[in-house]
């Protein structure tokens, strides 16, 4: 490892114009300048917020495809834990933003616990399906209509249930999900403080908590922060976690644990192959990139293989006028006739020549799958 020397600093006072102002050789700067270099592979802040945020904006480029970056965080539930996402990088958000943070928290999901699956909901004033304004009943049905491969979309969840480990990737706007967030933190402070007053006011207190130290104990680490520190902001190409300022070492170890989580399971790539996967319409280059991840060939040999198919089936309709793959379905083409149209715009009538149009016939197999959504 490596030791740079700053002597300039993003004081905790700063808003974030000033940090960005103080120039490239503070330390957040030289930090999150080192990953856009590729020098390090993530880089973890326990100063400024906002001044991390924008500094990281300013230096590393969007995910394709991604119109915002989002701040998630790993909130504890009855069954584990929930990646929660956004906690206030964005106040404002459209159906697109949303539908972005649900494939960029399943992702950070998926990277932090490999054996589980990402199950995702949208934090709504009810459950039921006409309830929200605009922006999140849009986000609803497009989840619902395109059903993704990288986790299971289980509509909305009231504030009421965000610990109750149905799911496991809760998504809102910045806003809501920022008072959600503080009406959490300030939920399990006054439990337990009142929790403190209760056990220690009395004698009898202090004896019944003598009895039950044991379970006193596991209470107090299941709502200790430091075990959840770290949050990540995610949709930048490159990861930034900020610490709590204000942690101790085990705090910070914790933060470093989720660094490492991230990297080994590929969070980025996980992310850009998901946001691919959820599109309709892709291009070569996309269709190059998703095999480059999801496959592990190099770029070059997937953008290889894809010219090769693409050139076999043109190839195959020239020469024989018929492609039949198994299993997924039959090119073949087909002679229209000339015929007499007309211009929709003009009304004008015109002679359309004689021309060959491709046909695609989808196999039984293919048929099947289409028409079983679980298989989707």
């Amino acid at each position: 490892y490596e030791i740079i020397d700053t002597n300039e600093k993003v004081k905790s006072t700063d808003s974030p114009l000033e940090a960005a102002k103080r120039g490239k050789k503070t330390s957040m700067w030289l930090a999150i300048e080192s990953v856009k270099n590729k020098e390090t592979d993530i880089v973890i802040s326990a100063g400024n917020t906002g001044a991390s945020l924008v500094i990281s904006k300013l230096n590393l480029k969007m995910i394709p495809n991604i119109d915002k970056p989002a701040l998630s965080a790993l909130w504890p539930n009855k069954k584990g834990m929930s990646v929660v996402l956004d906690l206030g990088a964005n106040i404002e958000c459209s159906s697109k933003n949303l539908v972005d943070f649900s494939i960029m928290g399943s992702s950070l999901y998926k990277s932090l616990y490999p054996l589980e699956n990402p199950n995702v909901a949208l934090l709504n004033i009810g459950s039921e399906e006409l309830k929200g304004n605009e922006v999140i009943k849009e986000t609803f049905q497009i989840l619902n209509e395109k059903k993704s491969q990288n986790f299971d979309f289980s509509g909305y969840i009231e504030g009421n249930e965000l610990m109750n480990g149905k799911v496991n990737v809760i998504v809102s706007d910045g806003f809501t999900g920022n008072i959600a967030l503080k009406t959490a933190e300030g939920t399990a402070n006054f439990i337990t403080d009142e929790l403190k007053k209760a056990l220690g006011g009395s004698i009898l207190g202090k004896i019944s908590s003598l009895l039950n130290i044991h379970n006193l104990r596991k209470f107090k680490k299941r709502l200790d922060p430091r075990l959840y520190n770290g949050a990540i902001f995610i949709g930048l190409d490159s990861p930034v976690v900020k610490s709590h300022g204000g942690t101790d070492y085990i705090g910070f170890s914790n933060s470093l644990d989720v660094c490492n989580k991230i990297i080994k399971g590929n969070l980025i790539d996980k992310i850009k192959s998901n946001i691919w996967l959820m599109r309709i319409n892709l291009t070569k280059k996309e269709l190059v990139n998703l095999a480059y991840m999801q496959i592990g060939f190099s770029k070059q040999i997937s953008e290889n293989l894809i010219d090769e198919f693409f050139s076999l089936i043109i190839l195959s309709l020239k020469k024989e006028g018929k492609l039949k793959i198994s299993k997924f379905g039959t090119f073949s083409i087909r002679e229209k006739k000339a015929r007499l149209g007309r211009n929709p715009k003009t009304k004008e009538e015109k002679v359309i020549t004689k021309r060959n149009v491709v046909l695609f016939k989808p196999s039984k197999e293919f048929k099947e799958f289409i028409n079983n959504k679980n298989d989707w």
